[in-house]
């Protein structure tokens, strides 16, 4: 019987090993990436125009974006140009730009195409953007609201009345038919510049009811909030078609494109005012039962507040004032010391805005508001409000004794 093999050594594994260790490097070696080549980059960074406004916007970093020090070569070809926060140039599509809140610097252009703003020889055309649609409508008597170029329930109301008044089927969207019909007849954009006599007019508001009440008149605080209510435009969507103008440091000379709304003085007079709470809306009829114009409005929030039925205009103010009555406002500081009533003078911030209506019942009107952004909400404490140009308006149009028929 023959002894048994001694042990090998460990020396003797490394003849099959080494080989497989040679393979395995060589399939690494062979497999590798190819050597990645720095290239420096120069980016040359726009120049920073700076403004500020009362409404910010802040922009989130995403990768979308292009980074300094990175190469910006190849952009999609729907890439523009947009502003930022305080007038920072970016460029980034136009969908990632409307999701995170940024301006395209041409958005006049944008929202009425087609001319210059100063052009003298414009023909009459269909109205061709959602912006120009708002303001043929608003030219008409027939308001969408705040003027903010989107296609919403109040622009949406006023089309159902302008193509019911036009005989067109009524849809409240601006169908062929309704385009060819809803003519504009000047340009939707104007240019303004801004005067030393607009800065003049600038008061800023006393904070309580009682400073209110010692001011000559309750004027309005800035030049956006002037503009906007004068051309009948949110101020957010203002500074939209204005990106780099500094309305905070606002100066005279400054040149503003703004909505053309120029209303024409209302050849009628109304022989019944219909407002539909559901709705919120209030509609003018003429003596042959035409619907002439209507305006979005806000009702009270109480259902308990809100008069339903026939009333009556019986008297008018322009330039109203306010008298404010402690016992309304319990919670105010004038109402805890025990003060009485007091007057508060006429102007576009008045609590009344700049125009009343009193109806037949007893605390009771139609009235303007220094919010106009808030109209079509359940927001007043019994009457009915409307933004400062429609109540402005519609006082035209009213007397001592026109109906008012109030429906659920």
């Amino acid at each position: 019987m023959f002894p048994p093999e001694p042990e090998k050594p460990w020396w003797h594994h490394l003849m099959w090993a080494l080989p497989c260790m040679m393979a395995t490097g060589l399939l690494g070696y062979w497999l590798k990436s190819p050597p990645v080549k720095e290239v420096e980059t120069i980016v040359e960074v726009p120049q920073i125009i700076y403004r500020t406004n009362t409404v910010t916007v802040s922009v989130p970093v995403t990768n979308s974006l292009p980074q300094v020090g990175s190469e910006i070569t190849n952009l999609p070809s729907n890439t523009n140009n947009y502003v930022a926060q305080r007038g920072v140039p970016v460029r980034t599509n136009r969908t990632a730009a409307l999701r995170i809140g940024l301006t395209d610097p041409n958005e006049a252009a944008r929202a009425a195409p087609g001319h210059d703003v100063a052009a003298l020889d414009f023909v009459a055309r269909p109205a061709q953007t959602d912006f120009e649609v708002q303001v043929a409508l608003d030219r008409l008597g027939f308001s969408p609201g705040s003027i903010d170029g989107l296609s919403g329930p109040q622009t949406k109301a006023a089309l159902e009345a302008y193509q019911h008044c036009n005989g067109l089927p009524v849809t409240g969207i601006v169908n062929q038919a309704t385009r060819n019909k809803l003519l504009l007849t000047a340009p939707a954009l104007l240019e303004r510049t801004v005067m030393p006599e607009d800065l003049a007019l600038l008061h800023s508001l006393g904070r309580s009811w009682m400073e209110k009440s010692k001011q000559t008149a309750l004027e309005f605080e800035s030049v956006l909030e002037m503009f906007a209510e004068e051309h009948h435009c949110s101020p957010r969507y203002l500074m939209r078609l204005n990106p780099t103008v500094a309305w905070n440091e606002i100066t005279p000379g400054t040149k503003v494109k703004l909505p053309n709304t120029a209303l024409p003085r209302p050849q009628v007079k109304a022989k019944l005012i219909h407002i539909q709470l559901a709705q919120r809306t209030l509609d003018v009829y003429d003596g042959a039962t035409n619907l002439v114009a209507r305006f979005p409005c806000s009702i009270a929030t109480r259902v308990d507040r809100r008069p339903v039925g026939r009333l009556e205009i019986t008297n008018v103010a322009e330039a109203a004032d306010y008298t404010f009555d402690p016992a309304r406002f319990p919670k105010s500081p004038e109402a805890l010391a025990g003060g009485g009533k007091l007057t508060i003078p006429p102007g576009p911030n008045n609590p009344v805005g700049t125009t009343w209506m009193s109806l037949s019942r007893a605390g009771y009107g139609i009235h303007g508001t220094p919010d106009p952004e808030k109209i079509g909400r359940t927001t007043s404490l019994g009457c009915f409000r409307l933004s400062n140009w429609n109540a402005q308006h519609l006082v035209k149009m009213v007397r001592v004794g026109t109906v008012v028929l109030v429906a659920q």
